[in-house]
């Protein structure tokens, strides 16, 4: 039990005395610090400096030896080596292009001359140092290749055809054995398309190529079209114009539309549009012959002497280059005289602004609509005007004809001109019903009924002015009680002071003509 016990306290002061050792050490061991780069890159063929240096080193440790070793495949592969006893040794294949700039216990930079692709990779730096044993740093070495470009358009003739949807191909761009790869770009106003190939060489380098095709066309001709190729920091540019055949598209000029009697040194030009240039030019009337007083110069027809009809009618001009035949024609009229324009012409031809044509329809239409609106508005308050002469009152009124306010007659058989007003409701003052030929009033309880009269009686209701209720009242000639109709002897009436005759042959009073 006792030599169980001393061998477990032998243990415990061995643990105690590591702890406090390692507890001693350890601020020297953070203290001790390799610095590198953590990346760096050259382009092939450049010189590269892979920095490394030891710092803080405790007085009590030493240094031993610097070691710079390549990470390759889960191995590390020595590239340089410094020893103060052994001096410095570089191992191949860095023999003739790694040296140490300042070979020191605090300094192990080198110096790695004409960057191949193969020396790409992880590099480790490494101080060798007692008792503490080895510090190390890493960094990443990239190899750049900057990239080979260049632009060439096609070989093969561009012809531009009626019909045609094939797109050819027009120009290529290649950007080769960069690392990275670069970015290629086509700057143009051309309507057509880039397709793009990247490809890995087996270096480790890239070519990208990039072709652009469209459908020929007149429009690509002379058309600029430019390769940009972007790398890093560099941007390469070339351009090419397009050459695109077509067949010729023809104008012809001369006529005026001022060709008079007697007109002379008159002449039509045939031009043409056409790549390569059209080599040929033919004149000729559908309907006939060309007029004998003509002379025909290339792409030019005379007309000596003066002009007469005979020269009118459709010229035809062909043009006709190695891509094909196209033809135009102008039609020529002539008149007995000149047309001269009057300076007013010329002053409304130079002032007036070029309105769209739907513009000018537009305005027009608006215009029109409302003028037509403006029409329709007066005639029916006109109409309105001349027909009703009443207002708007709300008085009820008693009518002595067979007319409504607006002046329309009546569907209905005519009524009688007499209105009955209860006692007991001012709402049942109005007619009764359409064609009744008999109104109840105070003689129906004794069971009698009052008779509407004949036809010459309701001609003489007829010619009875309207009243309201008021103007009954305030008349001084009797009027009927039960209809409140005012009953008057037209020859006793003052026409030229109260009433106004109308059409019909009733009156109204002036009191209530509505103007």
């Amino acid at each position: 039990m006792a030599s169980r016990l001393q061998t477990s306290c032998r243990a415990s002061w061995w643990t105690i005395g590591v702890c406090i050792l390692a507890a001693a050490l350890l601020p020297g061991l953070q203290a001790q610090t390799v610095l590198v780069n953590d990346t760096v890159s050259g382009f092939i063929g450049t010189d590269v400096v892979l920095h490394c240096s030891f710092t803080n080193p405790l007085p009590n440790v030493k240094i031993t030896q610097v070691t710079w070793q390549k990470a390759t495949n889960g191995t590390k592969q020595n590239v340089a080596i410094y020893n103060p006893a052994m001096g410095v040794s570089i191992l191949s294949p860095y023999k003739e292009r790694v040296t140490f700039r300042n070979p020191s216990f605090k300094d192990g930079t080198i110096q790695l001359s004409r960057l191949e692709l193969e020396d790409e990779g992880v590099y480790i730096c490494e101080f060798a140092t007692f008792p503490t044993g080895n510090r190390e740093g890493q960094l990443n070495l990239t190899v750049l290749a900057k990239p080979t470009n260049w632009m060439e358009g096609t070989k093969r003739p561009l012809i531009a055809k009626s019909g045609r949807t094939e797109k050819l191909l027009v120009a290529t761009c290649t950007s080769s054995n960069g690392k990275p790869p670069s970015t290629v770009t086509w700057d143009t106003k051309l309507k057509g398309e880039a397709e793009f190939q990247e490809i890995r060489n087996s270096n480790g380098t890239f070519t990208v190529i990039s072709r652009y095709r469209l459908v020929p066309s007149r429009e690509a001709h002379r058309q600029q079209l430019m390769c940009v190729v972007n790398y890093q920091l560099d941007r390469f540019t070339d351009s090419i114009t397009l050459n695109v055949q077509y067949e010729p598209e023809v104008t012809i000029e001369g006529f005026d539309g001022n060709w008079f009697l007697n007109r002379k040194d008159v002449k039509l030009i045939c031009k043409s549009d056409a790549n390569p240039p059209a080599h040929t030019y033919e004149w000729k009337l559908p309907n006939g012959t060309l007029p004998g007083s003509v002379e025909i110069q290339n792409n030019t027809i005379y007309f000596k002497g003066p002009v007469s009809y005979s020269v009118a009618g459709t010229y035809v001009c062909e043009a006709t280059n190695a891509i094909g035949t196209r033809s135009g024609l102008v039609e020529v009229n002539v008149t007995e005289f000149p047309y001269t324009p009057s300076p007013i012409d010329d002053h409304k031809s130079m002032v007036q602004p070029n309105i769209p044509t739907p513009v000018i329809g537009g305005i027009v239409g608006g215009v029109s609509l409302v003028l037509l609106v403006a029409v329709v508005l007066f005639v029916v308050l006109r109409r309105r005007r001349h027909t009703f002469k009443g207002d708007y009152s709300t008085k009820k009124h008693v009518y002595g004809n067979g007319y409504s306010k607006a002046g329309i007659p009546q569907h209905h058989p005519p009524m009688a001109q007499n209105l009955q007003y209860p006692d007991d409701s001012d709402d049942e003052k109005k007619p009764g019903p359409l064609g009744g030929s008999t109104y109840e009033d105070e003689d129906e309880e004794a069971g009698g009924e009052r008779k509407l009269g004949g036809p010459n009686k309701y001609e003489e209701d007829a010619k009875r002015p309207y009243f309201t209720v008021d103007e009954g009242e305030a008349h001084p000639e009797p009027y009927d009680e039960r209809t409140l109709g005012f009953q008057y002897d037209p020859e006793q009436l003052d026409m030229a002071e109260n009433m106004v005759s109308q059409n019909d042959g009733s009156f109204i009073s002036k009191k209530e003509w509505y103007v």
